[in-house]
Formats: C-alpha cells, structure tokens, sequence
C-alpha cells in the first residue's frame, strides 16, 4: 500500500479542533465517557453497529456467574429462597428501564429473544389489531432486510394472505389507502441515518384507520423516542446498538395498552399469568409481559441490565443536543471534499445518529481508516458509515476522525 504524508491541520482546523475542544470542556454528558472501557488510540464510530463496553458490565457478569449461578444455584431464579437473585423478575425490571428511554409505560415493554423474533411477534399482533378485511403491509422499500424477511414468512405462515408492498418512503403517504392493514418502518435508516417523523407518519397511518409497528434500532438510546406521545402502536428495538447492552444482547418489544388483548403468536411459558403452575392451558400474563416467550436470557440480560444504568442520570434532551452537534462539526469539517457525496440530511429534524457518504471506493477507504483506529463501517455498495454515541465519543474525536477521512481520501485520489 502506497503511504502518502497525513494532511497537516490548516490555521482554520487549528481553529476548529480549539472550538471543538472548548465544546468538551463544556460538554455536560462528558463525564459519561469514563464509563466506557474504550480502547486506547481507538475513535469508536460504530455504536449504530455495536455499542462500546460500559466499564460496570465486567464484574456484573462477574457477579452473576461466580454468586448469582455458581454459589446460589437454581436459588437465584425467585427472591422468595435464601441467596435468590430473582432472575424471573429480571426481563421486567430491564423492561422498565428501556421504557424510559422509548416514551413508554413500563408494562408495555418487553424484553427478550432477538430483534426478529420480536419483530415477527409484534407484526402478528400488529395483524390481529387491524380492521380484518385489510390485507396490505406497507413498508419501504429500502428497510432493513431483517424486517423484509420476517413479513414474508410470517405471510406465507398465514397462507400468503397478507400483501407485503415496499414502496419508497417518500411516497408512503401516496399508499396509505383502505386495504392498508399496518404501516412497517424503521424510524432511522440504516444506511443513511435519515430520520422519519415518528409522530407525524403515526397521525397518518391511523388517519387512513392502519395500525404502525415500528423498528427503533437506529433510535432508541440513541436521542429521545416517545412512543406514548406519538401514539404508536406497536414497536421493536436491539440492546446491542446504542444501548450497549453487548453483542447478541436481547431486544425489546413496545405493545400499547390497549393492544394489551390482541392475540400472542408465540405463547411461551414465561408469558404465561402464572408459568409454575404448569396449566395446561395457556393464560397470558399482564401487560407486555405476555410477550416473553422463554427461560430469560440471564447472562446477556443482566448485561444490558447493567449497561442500561449508565443513562440512569442521562437528560435525553441533552442526548439528543450533542448528537446533533458532533454530527453537525463532522459534516462541516468534510464539507467540500470532492469524492463524498452526503447522503444524510443535513436538517436536524431529519437525521439520526449517524452520518454517511457515498464513495467510490468505500470499502477500501474503511478499510484503511480502521487500520488507522477510527472504526466506523461500510454498507453496499458505496457507503461509509460513521455513527456518533453522544455518551462516549467527544467533539475532539469528530475532529481527529474527519481528518483520517480527508488523508484517507486523498490517498485513493492517488
């Protein structure tokens, strides 16, 4: 590989690197970043990918496998016995802690199995909510794969009897017609961090009488979601992205209240009213809890249990102020390099976490900024995508890493 001499900072990114490093003398998430065991000589812009590892999760899993499993044993399932942990109650309390962050009630969130399964669960609740003679799920066409798959087999579970139609998502509004049973989105995408009106979309949807399901993987601990307020119905999300729960953590399903009495396809024990019982009929629990399928995932769960602490003192507004900020110096500091094209919108109401470009050679110019420490990803075909957690990266961060992007590029220019 041909090495070409890094580009010296300009008198005017002088300038910016002192304001971007006056802004983190000011910054008041900056304390946050302490909480993380971030890599040395690492700028981490792949939290949209997998979140980094809050510095507690170590010795809570520690805890779990040395006490709560190895000394307490099958004690640590139900607080009632002597040294028990109450891991039973352990998908609830998750829950509760997600539903601050989604603008949602604590027995409305459920928390368990992967974002596809969930995704299946809350779609065919989702079905079973809306008016039966409607037979159209309506999604964009650019969606993530994952929530493509899972409509087309659960459809041809249901005989095929559903219409899947992906259309772009600036026409959605020109498709929400009669036969339109439930609006299927994901409020960020994942490619270009465009960010859809929540709120907005929802009025529409229930406007034309269609039920929204909604996927917050790219949202939630990402800036402010309120699901409640935007009256959504139903909704999914990952812990591993900006929740930071850890690769593989378990996801969380959203059902309003008074969705509460829809069908459950997937009636587990552990969303039974009373698992121990061991009736032979199946009686779902209260609330979103009748959601959980199986024996809780106690090991990854306590982990996202732990990492979710770290917003506990977290003001979501300020969340939300700082993304837009280290996404905004970002932008402005690669502005005018010929060989990026922005694919992100540049207006605040409209853009996620995370900024992305396209170019030519994406692949490779990812490959080389990873060699150079700063981890963001490439999506096909072309794009370079840089995902910004407010908790843990700061404004000098955004100034070092657009910098290896500009050498970067320039050595591809050749």
């Amino acid at each position: 590989m041909t090495q070409t001499t890094p580009m010296r900072p300009t008198l005017d990114a002088l300038q910016a690197l002192d304001a971007l490093q006056a802004l983190d003398a000011r910054d008041p998430l900056a304390h946050k970043r302490a909480e993380f065991l971030l890599p040395q000589g690492v700028i981490y812009l792949d939290g949209n990918s997998l979140g980094a590892l809050p510095a507690r999760v170590p010795a809570r899993l520690e805890c779990v496998a040395r006490e709560e499993w190895g000394d307490a044993l099958i004690r640590s399932w139900t607080a009632n016995n002597e040294g028990g942990r109450d891991w039973m109650a352990l998908p609830d309390r998750v829950a509760a802690k997600v539903a601050r962050l989604i603008g949602a009630r604590p027995h409305e969130v459920a928390v368990g199995d992967s974002t596809s399964v969930n995704l299946f669960k809350a779609l065919s609740a989702a079905l079973a909510a809306a008016a039966p003679t409607r037979r159209v799920i309506l999604t964009d066409a650019d969606n993530f794969p994952t929530d493509l798959y899972v409509a087309q087999g659960l459809n041809a579970l249901m005989g095929g009897r559903y219409d899947l139609k992906p259309v772009p998502v600036a026409d959605l509004a020109t498709h929400l017609g009669p036969d339109v049973a439930v609006v299927m989105l994901t409020q960020v995408d994942y490619r270009t961090g465009e960010r859809l009106d929540l709120a907005a979309v929802t009025r529409q949807a229930h406007a034309a009488g269609a039920v929204t399901l909604w996927d917050l993987a790219h949202s939630a601990g990402a800036f402010e979601v309120d699901l409640n307020g935007a009256g959504a119905d139903f909704a999914v999300g990952c812990g591993y992205k900006y929740l930071n729960g850890g690769p593989g953590a378990p996801a969380f399903l959203f059902v309003a209240e008074r969705h509460h009495a829809v069908p459950v396809a997937l009636s587990g024990w552990m969303g039974h009213a009373d698992p121990f019982e061991m009736a032979r009929e199946y009686a779902p629990a209260a609330g979103a809890r009748r959601f959980v399928v199986g024996t809780p995932m106690v090991l990854s769960l306590s982990a996202l249990d732990s990492a979710l602490d770290v917003f506990g003192d977290v003001d979501l507004a300020a969340l939300r102020a700082k993304s837009l900020a280290l996404t905004d110096a970002f932008m402005a500091l690669l502005e005018g390099v010929p060989e990026l094209t922005l694919v992100t919108p540049a207006d605040h109401a409209r853009r996620g976490s995370q900024v992305s470009y396209r170019h030519p050679q994406a692949r490779e110019a990812m490959r080389r900024l990873v060699e150079r420490g700063v981890i963001g990803d490439f999506r096909t075909p072309d794009i370079l995508r840089f995902g910004f957690t407010p908790l843990y990266v700061s404004y000098a961060d955004v100034y070092h890493a657009a910098q290896a992007v500009q050498d970067v590029v320039r050595e591809l220019r050749g």
